[in-house]
């Protein structure tokens, strides 16, 4: 049962870091600019952020794959947002795997003075693994929300990006040509084809 404090206490805490998280295709910039939105509704100063390298649809804008779109600021690391984002009461930040480890303290200093952060990005790259600031944003985070793509092999729920051109880079900006969202089963049978066809 709620309590008539808790229910005070969660309207007088304005800052708080959100995070929304999960692979490509999966709605996490869609979900970013709806919360966003629904703040520049509420009358509230916001301000979003987005890695300078993310050029795929606009250098200027957050764009989702259905092509919603919201105006942001580019930045080349995570120590601009404290220069940028005085006087703001809803921060986002969209692609945070490709920021800098700094992120995270940003983030912590942002939430601390009162600001309300809202983060998507991928939590884990093409082979997997835990990417970039991610894990650590999740684990400071005053609620993750874990959002799934399709898989497009059988329709279960996306666990990974699966990266279907022969590239070693860790960051390679892409979409459907390029990915495409894999439960872990059929990403496991993926694994194991690509090294089959390799050995031949």
């Amino acid at each position: 049962m709620v309590t008539i404090n808790n229910l005070n206490g969660e309207r007088c805490r304005k800052g708080r870091i959100e995070v929304i998280c999960g692979s490509m295709f999966s709605g996490k910039t869609e979900e970013l600019i709806r919360r966003m939105r629904r703040a520049q509704f509420a009358k509230q100063r916001v301000e979003i952020f987005k890695p300078s390298i993310d050029t795929r649809y606009s250098e200027e804008d957050v764009v989702s794959h259905d092509q919603n779109s919201i105006h942001s600021t580019a930045i080349d690391s995570s120590g601009n947002i404290l220069l940028l984002a005085s006087d703001i009461d809803v921060v986002g930040i969209d692609e945070a795997q490709f920021l800098d480890e700094g992120l995270v303290d940003v983030c912590n200093q942002l939430a601390n003075n009162g600001v309300r952060v809202i983060i998507a990005g991928l939590d884990m790259d093409y082979k997997g693994v835990p990417f970039g600031p991610m894990p650590a944003l999740c684990a400071i985070a005053d609620d993750v929300t874990k959002v799934h793509a399709i898989c497009v092999k059988c329709g279960a729920l996306a666990y990974v990006s699966h990266r279907l051109i022969a590239d070693d880079r860790r960051v390679m900006l892409g979409e459907q040509q390029e990915y495409e969202p894999l439960c872990r089963d059929c990403y496991q049978k993926s694994l194991k084809n690509e090294c089959s066809s390799k050995d031949k």
